[in-house]
């Protein structure tokens, strides 16, 4: 056992990181996987060069895989602000590693028909959001230190993480409001269970991103961003065994120099001292 004792809020808490629970879609190079924005499949293939074959069933002298991948499309991902800038602006630079403070909660979208908050473009009356009362709602449900990241999620018990998000809106998305309520609360590190926190087809407006990265609407400049450290991940899967509480949590992300990643989420159960 590797217990961590910290305080946060004039409160002092213990986490046990023998435990971790990592709330990644394991991605299968050659099983199912999620599907996105139609993007292709992530894909494997032997290495080869010369006379070597980098896949010991075919005579080679070990194995050693080319893979293929959207890191937004194919799996669990972290985004920086460089997703919607026209700078090259790289993730791993952005995100220095170790642990945050982080809140999980389950919410339930609501039909757009029915809501009084909206996102930019407005809303088809069949779209699901993720709205802001919702947010702070469950934020009351769990009293404590204020955390600076939110793991929210959304899927009921019966869906799996292996789903396909085809169309307009094939999944809720967050309200504008939502957005900006995040930023006000101090959330600088996002993980969402859905491929977006935007719709898939909103004219490339990608309104709750640039709020929570701090961009003006429609801006493309990474100067501009207030919030140049923030990140958002999606298509993470938060098992229904996992409760809502306090966590620490570790994004795990390679160094690519890249606006998004593949990313291994790790949760740390966080209990009072």
């Amino acid at each position: 056992m590797t217990v961590m004792r910290f305080e946060a809020g004039g409160r002092r808490f213990r986490a046990d990181f023998s435990k971790p629970l990592s709330i990644a879609i394991p991605l299968d190079f050659r099983g199912s996987q999620p599907a996105c924005f139609e993007a292709p499949p992530a894909t494997v293939r032997p290495l080869i060069a010369g006379d070597f074959v980098g896949d010991m069933r075919e005579g080679g002298s070990c194995n050693c895989e080319v893979l293929t991948l959207a890191p937004h499309c194919n799996g669990t991902h972290t985004e920086c602000v460089g997703h919607v800038t026209d700078e090259r602006v790289a993730v791993s630079e952005k995100l220095k590693g170790g642990v945050s403070l982080a809140l999980l909660i389950t919410v339930d979208p609501d039909a757009a028909a029915d809501l009084t908050e909206d996102s930019d473009p407005a809303p088809a009356a069949g779209d699901r959001l993720v709205t802001a009362a919702a947010i702070v709602a469950a934020f009351a449900r769990h009293p404590g230190p204020a955390p600076t990241a939110l793991v929210v999620r959304t899927l009921r018990k019966d869906e799996g993480p292996l789903r396909a998000y085809r169309g307009p809106a094939p999944a809720p998305y967050l309200t504008r409001q939502a957005a900006a309520w995040l930023v006000e609360r101090g959330i600088q590190h996002l993980v969402l269970d859905l491929p977006s926190a935007d719709r898939a087809a909103d004219g490339g407006r990608l309104t709750a991103h640039r709020i929570f990265f701090g961009l003006p609407p429609g801006s493309k400049q990474a100067s501009e961003a207030k919030r140049p450290g923030a990140s958002i991940t999606e298509l993470a899967f938060i098992a229904p065994g996992i409760a809502d509480g306090f966590y620490l949590l570790d994004l795990q992300i390679p160094p690519f120099l890249t606006d998004a990643a593949p990313c291994r989420p790790l949760l740390y159960a966080v209990q009072p001292e």
